[in-house]
Formats: structure tokens, C-alpha cells, sequence
């Protein structure tokens, strides 16, 4: 599917205008924009704007890592948008001109819907350029990374908020799912911020040094949503850490309680199994008080024993 829109020198737009119209001198710059097109809407690029060869091969190769080439007459930016649900990249090519700029896609691009809505209302943004374009698709693209991160740490504030009513293995489901949802994003923000670096500090866009600015701004962005990645590993880490060692603690806590259980009982069972013995010769078992002095017995035994696992400080580990 082909959109093509045109801005007349008047400062008009044209929506829906034709190849014929495009070449129309009263045109100040046009942008064209290529959704999943078919193998006739797709040949346009080398029939209609000779574009390299190479360039158009990068648009059909899915995925490319986010780059700049530069290209007699004209500009090739690869660039990475997030899909709001499954995190993956999704590929956006954009060829900027000298007085046009053609956007090249597969997949759904709502961020493209926002800046022609934003040009439909604002006689600013049509006289600003194809370069300015550029600028805002690839501002709307990176404004769209920023929910999904705020979404992620709104996540691990709730595992933080939830501590102790969840099992541990289900907590470090959801802490590696989140480490997992990063990793994703990092894929993405890292070659972007490296992307906009190149952008930010070549010569070849240095024209306009009020423009440069809004780019500059975009690399921000990046910066900041770079140390919200990092920091919010970093957090997955340290709660997985704490889990262990919370986990750990309690495993400690539960085979300390289990070893004072069998320690007290194994002297107990000796006891009670030497006098369970069938010999015929044994005295004690014609005692009079033997069966209440082997209780009282084992009773002091116990007692001694749980006294002295208490000067040992055996039982610090429940507190």
C-alpha cells in the first residue's frame, strides 16, 4: 500500500496525490510512504527514484542493525521501532531527499499516523522540510519506547510490594521474564543510541544547527532510556540475589529445626531401643520405678540438651 503525500509552495497539503503531481513544480517536497507494497508498488523505488541497489536490498533484508548511509543526492536511515506487545524490533527505512522523503515498512507504523496527523494541523511542521520529518518519525519512534519501559518497572515495583506473598519459584519466574523483556529492549536502544550518535556528530547534517538540536534532544532520549535498561537489570539482579539468599536462609532455618529434632530424638531412640530389647536377663525391667526413672531420665536429657544448643546460640537463626 502506497501513501503519498505532497506540500504545495503555498504551504497546502495534498493528500492522496499522484506521481504526476509530485513532479509538479508548484510541489515544495512530497513523502511517500511504503506499507507491506506489493512487487509493482515496490519497483518504484528503482524505476521511479533510482535508488542503490544496496539500499533497496537493506529494505527487503529483515532486520538490519539501525544505521545512516549516505548516498549521492539523498540520505538511507535504517531505524528500529518496538512492537508494543511482543517487544521484538520491527524494521522502518527512510530515504531523505533534497525536497522528498519515502518511508519503507512491513509491518504496522502508528508513529507514521501521528506525524501526518500532526501535518494535517500545523503549518509549521509542512514548511519544515523532508529533514524535519525525518526528525519527528524518528522522535514519535523512540516516545514509543517509553511506555514499555515505565510498563516493566511498574512490574518490578510490584514484585518488590508482593514480597513474601508469593512463592519463590513463581517470583523468580516473573524476575527472569522481566530480565528476559530488558534484554529485549536493550537489542533495540543500544544500536539506536549508537545510531543517533553518528547522526548527532556527522558533518553532512551539521547544516542546520537549529535542527541539529531536536537530534540531539532524540540522542537524549536514548541516554536516558539506556540507564533505565541498565538500572532496571541491575534491580532483577539484586531481587534475584535477595530471593536466594531469603531462600536459602529459610532452607537453613528448616534443616536447623530438623537436626535439633533428630539430635534430641537419637539419644532418646537408643534409650527406648536398648529397653525394648526381649532378653530375659535385663534387671531394670523388674524395677519397681524404672519405667518412671527412664522418663524422667529422658526428660532431663532433653531438657540438657535444648539448654545447650541454646548457650551454642543454635537457636539465633529463628529470630
Amino acid at each position: 500500500m502506497l501513501r503519498k503525500l505532497a506540500v504545495t509552495k503555498n504551504g497546502d497539503l495534498i493528500e492522496h496525490a499522484t506521481m504526476q503531481q509530485l513532479s509538479s513544480p508548484e510541489i515544495a517536497w512530497y513523502w511517500i510512504d511504503f506499507h507491506a507494497p506489493t512487487e509493482k508498488e515496490a519497483a518504484l523505488l528503482k524505476e521511479y527514484f533510482q535508488f542503490h541497489p544496496l539500499a533497496i536490498e537493506d529494505c527487503f533484508h529483515y532486520l538490519q542493525r539501525p544505521k545512516l548511509d549516505f548516498y549521492e543526492g539523498y540520505l538511507f536511515f535504517v531505524l528500529h521501532a518496538l512492537n508494543q506487545k511482543t517487544l521484538r524490533s520491527e524494521e522502518i527505512d527512510l530515504f531523505v531527499g533534497e525536497n522528498y522523503i519515502v518511508t519503507f515498512h512491513l509491518k504496522e507504523a502508528p508513529y507514521i499516523d501521528r506525524v501526518i496527523r500532526k501535518l494535517k494541523g500545523s503549518d509549521k511542521e509542512r514548511n519544515s522540510g523532508p529533514e524535519h520529518i525525518a526528525y519527528m518519525l524518528i522522535d514519535q519512534l523512540v516516545d514509543d519506547y517509553f511506555p514499555i519501559i515505565y510498563q516493566i518497572e511498574d512490574r518490578l515495583n510490584e514484585i518488590e510490594d508482593e514480597e513474601g506473598h508469593k512463592t519463590y519459584g513463581t517470583l523468580m519466574n516473573e524476575v527472569f521474564g522481566i530480565r528476559s523483556d530488558l534484554l529485549k529492549l536493550r537489542r533495540t536502544i543500544i544500536p539506536m543510541r549508537d545510531l543517533l550518535y553518528r547522526i548527532v556528530n556527522t558533518n553532512t547534517m551539521k547544516s542546520d544547527t537549529n535542527r541539529q538540536a531536536y537530534f540531539n534532544d532524540i540522542y537524549d532520549h536514548l541516554l536516558k532510556l539506556t540507564e533505565i535498561v541498565e538500572s532496571n537489570r541491575d534491580m532483577t539482579a539484586d531481587l534475584r540475589d535477595s530471593y536466594q539468599t531469603l531462600n536459602s536462609n529459610r532452607m537453613n532455618a528448616i534443616m536447623m529445626t530438623l537436626t535439633i529434632v533428630s539430635t534430641i530424638f537419637i539419644p532418646l531412640t537408643f534409650i527406648v531401643g536398648v529397653y525394648g530389647m526381649n532378653f530375659d536377663n535385663m534387671p531394670e525391667l523388674h524395677w519397681k520405678y524404672g519405667y518412671f526413672g527412664v522418663l524422667i531420665f529422658m526428660g532431663l536429657l532433653v531438657s540438657g540438651m535444648l539448654l545447650w544448643f541454646k548457650h551454642k546460640g543454635w537457636f539465633r537463626i529463628f529470630k
